[in-house]
């Protein structure tokens, strides 16, 4: 059985959940709350920035010249691309360095960003690649289950047009089959790590849009009444 089709099955809540979530039916609606989606566009600036390195990192350890070329293709496609209409939509929303530096990282996207780098540090090139596909196959199928109707909020229609197009299908089609086959190619162990890997990274995707959505922040932690810090 191809890899797509055994990930796919493991994952149904978190993928069927992303596509519902009040994060994105409102976004395409038009009613989400304009600081949601400010707070979600910083967080997601940071995640971006280690999405393209990680894959910098696997272009360097690959040894498949396929997978080299695609990652390198892919971080210099973010560069372009996704990074790219980031930064306008910071300039848009007048979102500057200084509203960036006084943003926690908020807990989720850290640990989705650090579960990543795990994959390539404890793991090999095939199992952090099968862990970086989720995010964008599913931005990919949200965008085009979106464009199916317009957003009134002409941002937020931008950023639904950013993963519609179907040029965007056919380079998330091209990944799919690398992943598929680079499971064909790798040994059992390698294979329960890349399944292990797309899993945890769907969850974390249907977490980041719960954190945007609450505004999450890392908990304050408490001192015992009457206690001293140390």
């Amino acid at each position: 059985m191809k890899f797509s089709k055994i990930a796919r099955q493991q994952v149904v809540p978190y993928w069927e959940g992303s596509l519902s979530h009040p994060f994105l039916t409102e976004l395409q609606d038009g009613t989400l709350d304009p600081t949601i989606f400010r707070f979600y566009l910083i967080q997601d600036a940071y995640y971006l920035k280690h999405f393209s390195h990680l894959y910098t990192l696997i272009a360097k350890q690959a040894q498949e010249p396929e997978l080299k070329a695609y990652a390198e293709q892919s971080a210099a496609g973010l560069a372009a691309g996704e990074l790219a209409v980031r930064e306008d939509f910071f300039e848009t929303l007048a979102i500057t360095d200084d509203e960036v530096a006084a943003t926690a990282i908020a807990p989720t996207a850290y640990h989705y960003v650090s579960h990543m780098y795990r994959q390539l540090v404890e793991g090999t090139p095939h199992v952090a690649i099968a862990g970086m596909l989720p995010c964008p196959w599913l931005y990919q199928e949200v965008g085009q289950y979106l464009a199916q109707r317009q957003s009134p909020v002409p941002i937020y229609q931008r950023w639904i047009e950013t993963y519609s197009g179907d040029e965007n299908a056919d380079d998330q089609q091209a990944a799919v089959a690398l992943v598929n086959r680079l499971y064909e190619e790798s040994t059992p162990t390698e294979q329960q790590q890349m399944i292990a890997a797309f899993r945890i990274s769907t969850q974390m995707e249907y977490s980041f849009w719960e954190m945007a959505y609450r505004l999450e922040v890392w908990p304050k932690g408490r001192i015992a009444d009457g206690a001293k810090p140390r």
